[in-house]
Order: C-alpha cells, then structure tokens, then sequence
C-alpha cells in the first residue's frame, strides 16, 4: 500500500482567525489538488470523527487531504482558545462542530461517536500524524466482513517517524498484556487510528474519558468477539504544537482499564455483591 504523501501545503490562522498562507504556499494552494481515494467509495455512509483542541494550523493540511468516500465529518471541539472551528469551517463548510462533553480525549471521542450518523465511524487524530488518505484501505475491510479495523505502525507497508523509544518501549509492554490477557495476536496497541461498524457502539460500551479510550475500544472488540483487521499506516510527526499525551500517566491508565477489563474482571467483581 502506498505511503505517498500529498504537496506539503500548511495554512495557518492570522491574528483575527481567518485562514492564511505562507507566500510560498500560495501557488501550490491555487492548483486543484488530487484528493485521496477520488473514484473509491465504500458501500455504506461514512462519518469521519476528528477530536481536536487548539489545532488551527493542523486542521487545514488534514481536512484538504479527507477522501471523497467520506460522507460526514464530525470536529469534537475540546473548548479550544484558537481558531480551531472558524478554520474547519472555512476548510470544509460542511463540517459539523460539536461541543465535547467533558475533558479528555475519551469524552470526546464518545461525543463525536454520539453524534455520528454514517454506518461506518472512522476515528482520527487532528494533529497531521495520521494521514486521511488511508482511510479507503480501513473501509475496504469494512465492506469486506470485518467489523473492526485498526492502523498499525507495525506490519509491513506501516512505520512511524513521530515514535520515542519510550513510547515505543510502552507500546510494546502494554501489546504484550492485552495479546496474553485476550490470546490475541495484535501488532499495535496505542494508536488511535480506528475505523468500526455504528452498530457495534453498544458492544464496545465506552467508558473511559483519557487516551486509554484508544485501548478500551480495542479490549472490548476483542472481549465481544467482533472480527478484527489490521492495515498498515504511518504515523507521521505531529505538524504543529506539542502532543496532549503524557507517556508514563497516560500509560498506566492503559494498564490499568486493560487489567480491569480482562475477560471474567467484571464478573469477578458483581459476585460479592451478589452473594450479599
């Protein structure tokens, strides 16, 4: 599969919030841009979930690059201070912005779901490290039987140019624990570059309200037995700003929703209730 990346164009916001580009960006942006997956669509409506706070100059660069076979995309705005829904709107008139529920990128990531309409829900990050061009390969297996897809960074066709040693160190354990807990045999575990079936949402009974949500989704689907893909995707570095994720904390609250969510834990904890 092709990692070929799209005209390095990247808009950014002027003082007053209305989109603005760099002089030398200006000619590429006038040439009409090839988009990703033109001519692909899938066999059911697609909405697109993009969680974001604070990411005007990412926004651009990822909404010019989302393929025509999506058919509804969702900004979960997190109360950003910048011009991050003024800049979606003007990328993407269409754009539905909504409001998230409370803070984290679990809550907003369960606000988008809420609010979502397509058969298919495709989850991605604002920040320009995932690129929208995959997302034809994600429905492909959709539209193929699968109930479940996840990008990983870590089979053939996939990488990362944005990956510490320490986050791939926590990578690695944490892949470890859910593969043993699960008898899985998963490549990629902290990757939030999912796409799934709408009407699994119950079976996938979302909680959680942090980064660990990413991994939830992924022990619930394996816990519900629902059919399982991978395909390859590049990770790419973050385009502007700093991350919101903070490796060791967030990193434990992995572990920790992984061991609690493990096939039996919750049985195990009702039965004294129960006996009482």
């Amino acid at each position: 599969m092709s990692t070929t990346m799209p005209p390095n164009v990247v808009p950014y916001p002027n003082q007053d919030g209305r989109p603005q580009r760099r002089a030398e960006d200006r000619v590429a942006a006038r040439r009409p841009m090839r988009r990703a997956g033109d001519g692909v669509a899938s066999k059911h409506a697609v909405t697109l979930v993009v969680p974001a706070q604070n990411e005007a100059r990412n926004i651009p660069w990822v909404f010019e690059q989302i393929p025509r076979c999506v058919d509804e995309v969702i900004l979960v705005d997190g109360s950003s201070d910048d011009a991050t829904v003024p800049m979606a709107r003007h990328c993407l008139p269409t754009v539905r912005s909504v409001q998230q529920r409370g803070p984290g990128k679990g809550n907003a990531l369960r606000t988008g779901f809420a609010a979502a309409s397509g058969e298919y829900i495709v989850m991605m990050d604002a920040d320009g490290s995932m690129w929208p061009g995959e997302i034809p390969h994600f429905l492909h297996f959709l539209d193929h039987g699968f109930d479940f897809v996840k990008g990983s960074r870590c089979i053939a066709g996939g990488g990362s140019l944005d990956l510490t040693k320490i986050r791939s160190l926590g990578n690695r354990a944490l892949l470890a624990v859910v593969n043993r807990l699960y008898d899985a045999s998963l490549t990629d575990l902290c990757y939030g570059y999912c796409a799934f079936r709408r009407s699994f949402l119950d079976a996938l009974d979302l909680r959680s309200t942090g980064f660990e949500i990413e991994a939830e989704m992924i022990a619930h689907a394996l816990r519900s037995g629902l059919r399982i893909a991978e395909v390859p995707s590049l990770e790419l570095p973050r385009r502007s700003g700093r991350s919101h994720l903070h490796a060791v904390s967030d990193g434990r609250r992995v572990l920790r929703t992984l061991i609690s969510e493990r096939p039996g834990a919750r049985a195990s904890a009702a039965a004294p209730a129960e006996e009482r």
